[in-house]
């Protein structure tokens, strides 16, 4: 589409339709590891913390994204009020297009917030598995090269 959002490339001047927006679910095609199972060994869970960091790192730059739809249809909606206004339109139509101007800011801004979460998400699984990496990496690399079958994961598990 000529018109794609890519952030820091300028884009068109044409609105975007509905139609277009990306969805808010990746798709098969969207290059990120699958969630593993319930098995909570030490590789399983690395990945399911390194999944969770992968997908709220897509998470905001999806946001960003349309967070700059946002922000650009609203400015175009605010032009076209402009425009109305010295063309004397109606102005109950006008002020109707200036509200949709401005929700789509207060839309553009509040997401601003989930970014901010989807960040914080991102900054805390990476740690996490950092973490889980320094504490249980040098373990699990020296029960591996026992060449020893250990049990399942769960099963030297305490209650």
């Amino acid at each position: 589409m000529s018109g794609e959002l890519v952030p820091g490339k300028p884009v068109s001047g044409e609105i975007v339709p509905r139609e277009s927006y990306s969805p808010a679910v990746p798709d098969s095609s969207d290059n990120l590891p699958s969630i593993p199972d319930s098995n909570l060994g030490f590789l399983s869970l690395g990945l399911a913390v390194t999944t969770l960091a992968a997908r709220a790192l897509w998470l905001k730059e999806k946001i960003w994204v349309l967070q700059a739809l946002f922000r650009r249809n609203a400015e175009k909606a605010s032009n076209m009020s402009e425009m109305c206004d010295a063309a004397e339109v109606e102005p109950r139509f006008t002020a109707l297009i200036m509200e949709g101007a401005t929700s789509l800011r207060e839309v553009a801004e509040a997401s601003g917030d989930l970014v901010s979460a989807a960040d914080a998400m991102q900054m805390d699984a990476q740690g996490f598995a950092d973490s889980h990496q320094r504490e249980y990496g040098g373990i699990y690399e020296a029960v591996q090269s026992m060449g020893v079958q250990q049990p399942k994961p769960g099963f030297n598990e305490v209650k």
